[in-house]
């Protein structure tokens, strides 16, 4: 009976120091500060260049890709609920930060060119780095991020979204809800 109560203390222990969130300090989170910078900057260069190009159809297409992001990104953070490398939350997979900031790359890239576009992947790559160095994501959750930003892009940001007359509409009913997707080929 000693031996059970002693292995049961010692799970409740180490259920404890598992729970808890693991610090990071230093370059971690350096890099991690630098990523969260990155993520926001390239929606900002994206808009920038939206307006400096007096781009209204750019607007609304990237407006599409950005909000197609978000909600695919928020529901599968709810519905997988995985544990961050840091212990942090429940809100792993995938990477905002990662799809957020290649969903700018990918649109960048696709309105604009290679020119614009290559710095963008680059940056957005750093981003999604910087996510896995500084513990809260792991590879997987920032691959997914990065799918889901690059799908969004293409998806909606010309030529596709026009050459394929591409409709995504949201659905909901008998206890369910989902997107409902049509196109041309």
């Amino acid at each position: 009976m000693r031996h059970l109560l002693l292995m049961l203390a010692l799970c409740i222990a180490f259920s404890a120091a598992r729970a808890q969130e693991i610090e990071v300090t230093g370059s971690r989170k350096a890099v991690r500060t630098s990523g969260d910078i990155g993520a926001v900057l390239l929606p900002v260069a994206g808009l920038a260049a939206i307006i400096a190009n007096k781009d209204w159809e750019g607007l609304k297409q990237g407006a599409l890709a950005g909000v197609t992001t978000l909600g695919v990104t928020y529901a599968l953070k709810y519905a997988v609920k995985k544990e961050r490398p840091d212990r942090s939350d429940n809100h792993s997979f995938p990477s905002m930060h990662t799809s957020v900031s290649f969903t700018a790359a990918g649109f960048i890239q696709r309105r604009y060119g290679w020119k614009w576009g290559a710095p963008a992947y680059v940056l957005s790559t750093y981003v999604g780095w910087s996510r896995v160095y500084g513990k809260k994501h792991d590879w997987w959750d920032v691959a997914a991020g990065a799918a889901i930003g690059i799908g969004s892009s293409y998806i909606f940001t010309r030529p596709f979204a026009r050459k394929h007359e591409l409709t995504i509409s949201p659905v909901a009913g008998g206890g369910h809800c989902g997107f409902y997707a049509s196109m041309k080929f």
